[in-house]
């Protein structure tokens, strides 16, 4: 059965490293990182007037790595998530995070709240992708902290991107099927979006960025999504969520409005 996320985006939030695609601005459409009072205040409007089912809906914390946040920081967040679950008898608590920013200390932190779900932001399992796009883990990073997240029975999400600087088609399915046998139950396929202001942007426009075609990239989604289906790997979200912020600051790459419905059409 599908869950329902609110989401609350906390751009950029904990991240120590800037990757070389990354403008959680723009594709969140907020510009700094909410107060916990904002949060409690948006999270109850949410609550209260629009249509859920409680115990199939999640408060969900994207856009920045959680557990790399301030610690009191944190701790704010999942006590107004822990208070709104009790009250509205929600299903829990999902939230996302870099693949260094987990630990056995974090994960017995995170067990305090009710936590159901952890995604990791792995975007690739190969070494020279990593290192070129300045994501500053590895992918063993991954696999020890995706066992951490299995041990403890929590929901494990694993993200990838699809043309990242270096990537080619035997690198993005090198990943793939990486990311498959860590057992995950959910995947995120984000392809490669290239924004205005980001350092991407500034190697594309010398020429040192190689991008996949729109058809390049909707023929290797096409065949993820199928391969992750096969392994019974649910794939929660397939394209960069389409916004006016995104389109704004959009330069070149894999977006489509309906990207993943373009995809589901190839096969």
């Amino acid at each position: 059965m599908s869950c329902h996320n609110i989401p609350v985006f906390l751009p950029h939030a904990g991240c120590p490293h800037r990757c070389l695609f990354c403008d959680q601005h723009s594709i969140s459409g907020t510009v700094r990182t909410p107060s916990p009072e904002e949060v409690r205040a948006y999270l109850e409007e949410c609550l209260a007037h629009y249509p859920h089912d409680p115990v199939q809906t999640e408060i969900a914390f994207f856009g920045g790595s959680f557990t790399c946040m301030d610690l009191d920081y944190q701790r704010a967040l999942l006590d107004i998530g822990r208070g709104l679950v009790s009250q509205y008898g929600l299903k829990g608590i999902r939230l996302s995070t870099r693949p260094d920013g987990i630990s056995p200390e974090i994960i017995r932190h995170l067990l305090e709240y009710p936590v159901q779900a952890v995604e990791l932001g792995a975007q690739s399992m190969n070494h020279r992708v990593l290192e070129q796009n300045r994501r500053g883990h590895t992918a063993a990073d991954t696999v020890r902290a995706a066992g951490l997240i299995r041990q403890v029975g929590l929901e494990l999400g694993l993200q990838m991107m699809v043309g990242l600087l270096g990537d080619t088609g035997e690198t993005v399915w090198e990943t793939a099927r990486a990311l498959a046998d860590l057992q995950p139950d959910t995947v995120r396929i984000y392809p490669m979006v290239i924004l205005r202001d980001t350092p991407a942007f500034a190697l594309w426009e010398k020429g040192k960025y190689p991008i996949f075609s729109l058809e390049e990239g909707i023929q290797l989604c096409a065949g993820l999504l199928a391969f992750f289906e096969e392994r019974q790997i649910r794939v929660i979200k397939l394209g960069l969520h389409a916004s006016k912020e995104v389109e704004g600051q959009y330069a070149v790459g894999l977006y489509h409005p309906a990207f993943r419905e373009l995809c589901e059409s190839r096969l």
